[in-house]
């Protein structure tokens, strides 16, 4: 037990101190912190908004949507539920290339809305970022909280069923506490998401009146060149983050529904109306998450054979980091778990947040300025990339990993410890088997964000580019032809490695 907490310490503070050092390297370096303009806290305004808004439009959706999933056996769900998935594992620059397929000024809602002679909707602005925003993050909430539902013990809902719970009573003595536990860590996964927004703010803000922290970060870098105010930015944002993290940890409480005997009985499903509302939204939820997808892939697909050589050698590469990244980010995410189950150590999973409530280009330009004189731009481009990417997808194994080691160790700390079971047994026989799921869940999730990344890697102009990177320079060489095969190709790995991991982590063992 002591080895495992003094590991789970050592990860949590090189975590703080690569993340923190980073940013005091930037301060530093640019001779101290900057004074922020109006224009400054107006992008702070406007993201704290956007942030709060797509964070609850995305839980209050994902709610029903995993309700359904979770209650209805149907063919093909098993699919259904991992495509669902896909949107969030979707690099950003291909996902925003579907939205505006569909919903851009000559996509097909705008076609159908003149065809009728209705106004025309717009995707640029702050609907556009609210829009890609509930996108990108409503399979994530729906996927933790589906997995909150599937965590009940089957005995609960056996015990509901004798005693002739009606779906009122359902709701009140299992769903809700189960909500209770798990929706503040879904809501702050998803506000930190878009607080540290950039692309997305980028391709479809619309202007100064859409700017979020990260791009007014971005706009210190690349065009002032004012590190002082882009590490003040850097901190105003982190300040935020660390704010909600300690608000969203204040409300939730366990469900305390104790342990099961791991039995298949299927949730109560009613019939009539509540089956009409169920396929409704299963419906409707596939029909907005995967329909920009395929968009792209019709689009993209039949040019895949044409692709120069040099896209398969990227395609290549991206793989390799992305495993690479996968499994670093895991080991820290259960290190760190394990750590934070043992409620001994609250900045621990303060730590563990860090890497997303950062920006990856204040994290990216610190590292350069750190390692710079010791190895050139190129030599630290893939091994950097693969580190940044670990850490900036380590919390959100976080959020799927903490609940189900909270649970380990509620439901087995005692008998693990009367059976002298203690470490490597205790790491093969009981930790790994019942946190197969969401370890699984969460290299998949460390894997696809990697594959997708488009940040630390234009900072050290790579002479090696990634796939994102590749499908970047097709795009600035107006090769669009080839940049829509590419982004298919990019889709298709993501999603594969996703696919794999995650299935990796449900087979029995």
């Amino acid at each position: 037990m002591a080895a495992r907490l003094q590991l789970g310490h050592l990860v949590a503070a090189a975590l703080a101190a690569a993340i923190l050092g980073t940013l005091a390297a930037v301060a530093w370096f640019a001779g101290g912190l900057g004074a922020l303009s109006e224009w400054d806290w107006r992008a702070v305004r406007f993201t704290l908004w956007q942030a709060a808004l797509s964070a609850s439009l995305s839980a209050a959706l994902a709610i029903p949507v995993a309700r359904a999933l979770a209650r209805r056996r149907f063919r093909g769900r098993g699919l259904l539920v991992t495509l669902l998935g896909a949107p969030f594992i979707l690099p950003v620059i291909v996902a925003i290339m579907g939205l505006i397929a569909v919903f851009g000024r000559n996509g097909a809602v705008n076609e159908a809305l003149r065809a009728l002679g209705l106004p025309e909707i717009g995707i640029y602005g702050w609907q556009g970022v609210i829009l890609a925003h509930v996108f990108f993050n409503l399979p994530l909430s729906v996927r933790l909280i589906l997995q909150g539902w599937q965590a009940i013990p089957a005995e609960r809902f056996r015990l509901a069923a004798s005693l002739d719970f009606a779906p009122r009573d359902m709701a009140r003595h299992l769903e809700r506490p189960m909500l209770r536990a798990t929706l503040p860590g879904v809501w702050l996964s998803v506000f930190l998401v878009c607080l540290t927004s950039f692309t997305v703010a980028l391709a479809l803000g619309g202007g100064p009146r859409a700017t979020t922290v990260e791009l007014a970060i971005y706009q210190a870098f690349r065009f002032d060149f004012d590190l002082g105010r882009a590490a003040t930015l850097g901190l105003v944002q982190i300040a935020l983050c660390v704010a909600a993290l300690l608000a969203a940890r204040a409300i939730a409480l366990p469900a305390g529904f104790g342990a099961g005997m791991d039995s298949a009985m299927p949730i109560p499903a009613p019939r009539g109306w509540s089956l009409v509302a169920d396929v409704l939204v299963i419906t409707l939820a596939a029909g907005f998450l995967l329909w920009p997808m395929a968009a792209v892939i019709t689009h993209g697909l039949p040019r895949i054979p044409a692709l120069p050589p040099e896209v398969w050698d990227a395609a290549l590469r991206s793989v390799v980091m992305a495993v690479a990244s996968a499994l670093l980010s895991v080991a820290a995410c259960l290190a760190l778990a394990l750590t934070i189950a043992q409620g001994r150590a609250r900045w621990v999973e303060v730590a563990g947040m860090l890497p997303l409530i950062a920006s990856p280009l204040v994290l990216g330009t610190g590292l350069f300025i750190l390692l710079r004189g010791t190895v050139t731009p190129q030599q630290m481009a893939l091994p950097v990339t693969v580190a940044v990417n670990a850490a900036m997808a380590l919390p959100f194994g976080l959020r799927a990993l903490i609940p189900a080691a909270q649970a380990l160790r509620a439901d087995y700390d005692r008998l693990a410890a009367s059976l002298d079971l203690r470490g490597w047994a205790r790491l093969r026989h009981l930790t790994m088997p019942r946190l197969r799921r969401p370890l699984g869940f969460a290299a998949g999730l460390a894997a696809a964000l990697s594959m997708g990344d488009l940040g630390v890697i234009t900072l050290f102009a790579s002479d090696r580019p990634t796939l994102p990177l590749k499908l970047y320079q097709l795009m600035n060489s107006y090769r669009m032809a080839d940049a829509a095969a590419a982004s298919v190709l990019l889709m298709a790995l993501s999603f594969g490695l996703f696919w794999l991991f995650d299935k990796g982590g449900r087979l029995e063992p």
